[in-house]
């Protein structure tokens, strides 16, 4: 057999948006661009802002030198400060640059994170509807993922996480605003969520961290604001891209903050950039760090993604579809008005709709729409879910 065991459990159990992707391209090659309505991807149709393009043009056109050679493994320190300065900013805590590592966008990352914090065997919790890649990365360390449940408003469940936490916890990964509900945690229940993880650590007698998944932070409606995690939890580790605020996924560019208060600050830093060179990253892309220090208070007009919510989840609610109004990122997670949610997916197919079934998420019953689309292509997949409305006696 040419490759492990675990990898081929794993293709086997693949990603529901690769597969997904993969068919909408032989459609679109059968049938044409234009004549499918894919949202089944968070591929960003905004373009970089113009400050982005800016700076990029000014360090492509006056480099310094030596400006594409290796660095410190956890990056730039100026471009570090700059992240530090923006956090200290946002939250009041004395972050400085030592406590961020650059890092290969907020995947990196977080694989970065889970290799420094497990031991094999170690569990970390997630809640469900939840990123299904966090399967891969915890599995790539050793660790075991613990699945816990949400309410109906898609906010974590802290009385079934209190109640079902084992002594093997290490780490809790939260995701706010959320992939693929767009719900946003509140203050409130981050609070709560930093009691109940002082209280195990206390029972179990061990560090338990809080990992942060937020690269949706900046792409919030309705003039609400994403509350700062720190506050709730002293080992609280953020980790983040510029992927959407700043419409570059292409670029992988991200980083990694640590709670300045956490306990042993010092010695997790350097573990950090330690394996960000060990695990085969080495640093961020350099000129991606130049740019983007320049870029900590910018973003992309979330604006323009809520009118594209507004109007998806209008047209959805007129149809019959139930639907928990998402609060920030461009995902929507509707109930799908069948049990086999991959059926449902299917049967939009039919109408050319690219959606993705909800247990590629932990959640089957439903189906995660990507809304960061032209609107042409919200407009065209209106019939295809009015014909599977029809079809399954909705409205």
């Amino acid at each position: 057999m040419l490759i492990s065991r675990r990898v081929q459990r794993e293709l086997k159990e693949g990603s529901w948006i690769r597969r997904v992707f993969e068919e909408g391209l032989a459609l679109k090659r059968e049938l044409g661009e234009e004549a499918v309505f894919d949202l089944s991807l968070g591929n960003p149709v905004l373009e970089p802002p113009e400050a982005f393009r800016r700076e990029l043009k000014r360090w492509v056109g006056s480099p310094l030198p030596g400006m594409h050679r290796y660095m410190p493994n956890p990056g730039y320190p100026d471009t570090r400060a700059a992240v530090a300065r923006q956090l200290s900013r946002e939250t009041g805590l004395p972050f400085a640059y030592e406590h961020i590592v650059m890092t290969v966008g907020a995947a990196g990352g977080l694989n970065v994170v889970l290799k420094v914090i497990l031991n094999r065997g170690d569990e970390v919790a997630v809640f469900v509807p939840y990123f299904w890649e966090y399967r891969f990365y915890v599995s790539n360390h050793g660790g075991v993922l613990r699945e816990f449940p949400s309410d109906e408003r898609f906010y974590p469940d802290l009385e079934a996480l209190e109640a079902r936490l084992s002594p093997r916890i290490k780490a809790v990964i939260i995701n706010s605003p959320n992939n693929p509900t767009g719900a946003m945690y509140p203050g409130e229940l981050l609070r709560g969520l930093g009691q109940v993880l002082q209280k195990k650590e206390a029972q179990f007698g061990h560090p338990i961290f809080l990992v942060s998944d937020e690269p949706y932070r900046k792409l919030v409606f309705d003039g609400l604001e994403c509350p700062p995690v720190f506050h709730n939890h002293p080992r609280t580790i953020m980790v983040t891209s510029h992927s959407k605020d700043l419409a570059i996924p292409g670029e992988r560019i991200g980083y990694i903050a640590v709670n300045p208060i956490c306990e042993g600050m010092e010695e997790l830093a350097g573990a950090l950039g330690h394996c960000n060179r060990t695990l085969g990253f080495v640093n961020a892309p350099a000129l991606m760090q130049r740019v983007v220090a320049a870029l900590q208070g910018v973003s992309v007009d979330p604006m323009e993604y809520q009118k594209r919510r507004d109007f998806l989840y209008g047209h959805l609610v007129g149809m019959g579809y139930s639907v928990v109004k998402p609060q920030g990122a461009f995902y929507m997670f509707p109930k799908a008005p069948v049990e086999d949610d991959v059926a449902f997916c299917a049967e939009l197919a039919r109408h050319r709709v690219l959606t993705v079934p909800g247990r590629g998420f932990g959640s089957p019953g439903y189906f995660r729409l990507a809304y960061c689309v032209e609107e042409r292509t919200l407009e065209g997949s209106l019939a295809g879910f009015r014909a599977a409305a029809r079809r399954f006696g909705l409205g």
